[in-house]
C-alpha cells in the first residue's frame, strides 16, 4: 500500500482539540542499533500491528510503501519486550476543511513536540493541500521528524533544529 501524507510542525494547538477523540500510541522501532529503523511495532489504542515503512523509489518522502500485519494483544505483549527505540504520543483526530488531521502530542522525553499529519488519496490532493494556519512549517521532507528518526531521542536532542524552524514547545 502507498501512503501519501504531509507532516507539519504545529504553531499552536487547533481550537477545540480537547474535545476531539484521541488514542495513546506506543511505537517500538527495531532494530535499536539502526539510525533510522523502518520496522515498527505499534499499540494504537486497543489495536496492535507491525509495520514496515520505506520511501517509494524515485519519489519524495511524502510517498511511502507501507506493509502492515495486524497483531493480537498477546502477540504485541510478547513483541513489546524487544529492545527497541520507543516513542509514546497521544494522537488526536481533528477535522479540518472536510479532512481529518492527526495531531500527535508527544509524551515522555519528547514532551513539548507536536506534529500534524494529513493523509491523501491522490498525489494531486496532496500537492494542492494548503498548510493550516495552526501549523508552522511543512516538515514532510525533513528526515529528522520521521518516526524512525525521532525514536530514542529527547526534545533536547532536536531542540536546536526546532529553534531554527521557529518552533516553541506546545502543551495540552
Amino acid at each position: 500500500m502507498i501512503e501519501l501524507e504531509k507532516t507539519y510542525l504545529a504553531k499552536e494547538l487547533p481550537k477545540n482539540l480537547r474535545s476531539c477523540k484521541f488514542k495513546e500510541i506506543i511505537d517500538i522501532y527495531i532494530p535499536k542499533t539502526s539510525r533510522h529503523p523502518t520496522l515498527r511495532i505499534r499499540k494504537n489504542g486497543d489495536k496492535y500491528e507491525v509495520t514496515k515503512k520505506e520511501p517509494v523509489s524515485g519519489l519524495d518522502s511524502s510517498c511511502q510503501e507501507e506493509q502492515t500485519i495486524v497483531l493480537r494483544e498477546d502477540e504485541f505483549k510478547s513483541l513489546e519486550k524487544i529492545d527497541g527505540k520507543r516513542i509514546r504520543k497521544l494522537r488526536y483526530y481533528y477535522n479540518y476543511h472536510d479532512r481529518r488531521g492527526e495531531v500527535d502530542i508527544f509524551q515522555d522525553s519528547l514532551k513539548g513536540l507536536v506534529l500534524v499529519d494529513f493523509e491523501f488519496e491522490t498525489i494531486q490532493e496532496k500537492d494542492e493541500f494548503e498548510m493550516p494556519n495552526f501549523c508552522l512549517v511543512d516538515i514532510t521532507q525533513e528526515k529528522l521528524f520521521a518516526g524512525g528518526m525521532l525514536c530514542g531521542k529527547s526534545y533536547e536532542d532536536i531542540e536546536e533544529n526546532l529553534r531554527g524552524l521557529g518552533y516553541k514547545k506546545l502543551f495540552l
